[in-house]
């Protein structure tokens, strides 16, 4: 029953793609020219959905590379990663769900996901809202360079707490109560992610899963927790967008006026989301967010924090303005 379920809400998100793609003026063509944007998808929810972060470290690089206006980056980056973190957010409570019928040990350590998931996800879509809502969006827009380095050095150093903490993490993982400490620390460390993630379409996941590894919590869960934060939270934040083409753009004219071409300008790139890479690189997310979950579950959890750690790492490189 669950593969059913799991099958369904796949081929719904694949039937909204390619019904994006069929608005397009001249869909023949949009495929030769963005078809390629289906392996940045799979590469980007690979890696997204293996390590909790959000697909935007992936996106953000190559789309500025394309000289994209930094409103349609984030707007884009938000938009694929509605499908890929979805995607994968449903592998990994499918593995949840399993977890009920293993062992005591294991059901112990996954029981806590619902309760850190009901403490991260309002603070995470209260964050990214007042960004999006408030001066905060123009301020931020000014200080480009500062945030680039705070979160770049900030990521950098995430990282390499977790390599120093390698030796004592080795230990076997155990299952962990949610303390009153968790629970502030939770709510505060969403809240900034979701700042953070309003502008880059990368942070809250990041930096939860993150701190939830030196805590000692399972890095398996962690991670699991992340994908499906990010997955709420892109959501979230994507609406600021599909919201902004309604009222301003294109849908007003088809809904008052009657101007049907002005839909086709929607879905053409008169718009924030660039809905062509976005429907293709969506393609290729849902396919690499499905398979993230088995590569994390290939590797044993050791690996797993190096490989975590490295793409922490990663993320701090490249957000360096140095690099952008």
């Amino acid at each position: 029953m669950r593969i059913k379920k799991r099958l369904i809400i796949l081929l719904i998100l694949l039937i909204s793609l390619i019904g994006l793609l069929l608005q397009q003026p001249e869909p023949i063509t949009v495929f030769i020219e963005q078809s390629r944007f289906v392996l940045l998808g799979v590469v980007g929810a690979i890696f997204a959905n293996a390590t909790g972060a959000g697909g935007g470290v992936i996106f953000v690089p190559i789309f500025n590379q394309l000289n994209l206006a930094s409103t349609e980056i984030v707007a884009t980056s938000f938009a694929i990663q509605c499908f890929g973190m979805v995607a994968g957010s449903i592998a990994w409570r499918d593995h949840y769900l399993k977890s009920k019928y293993e062992n005591m040990h294991t059901r112990s350590i996954w029981a806590v996901l619902p309760k850190l998931l009901l403490l991260t996800v309002p603070y995470a879509i209260a964050g990214i809202w007042t960004v999006q809502y408030s001066p905060l969006h123009t301020w931020i827009s000014s200080a480009e360079d500062s945030l680039h380095w705070v979160f770049g050095s900030f990521s950098i150093f995430l990282a390499c707490a977790i390599f120093a903490s390698l030796s004592r993490l080795k230990a076997k993982e155990q299952a962990q109560k949610i303390t009153i400490f968790d629970c502030i620390a939770l709510a505060i460390i969403a809240y900034i992610g979701g700042l953070i993630t309003a502008w880059l379409s990368v942070g809250v996941g990041e930096l939860i899963a993150v701190y939830l590894i030196l805590r000692r919590y399972s890095v398996t869960l962690s991670i699991a927790i992340a994908v499906m934060l990010s997955a709420i939270s892109v959501w979230g934040g994507v609406l600021y967008y599909v919201v902004s083409d309604v009222v301003t753009g294109a849908f007003f004219n088809v809904l008052m006026l009657g101007d049907t071409h002005s839909l086709f300008d929607v879905f053409s790139g008169n718009s924030m989301i660039i809905y062509p890479i976005a429907c293709f690189a969506g393609i290729g997310a849902i396919i690499g967010g499905s398979v993230a979950k088995y590569i994390v579950l290939w590797l044993n959890p050791y690996q797993v924090k190096v490989f975590f750690a490295g793409w922490v790492m990663l993320m701090g490189i490249v957000n360096m303005p140095i690099f952008s």
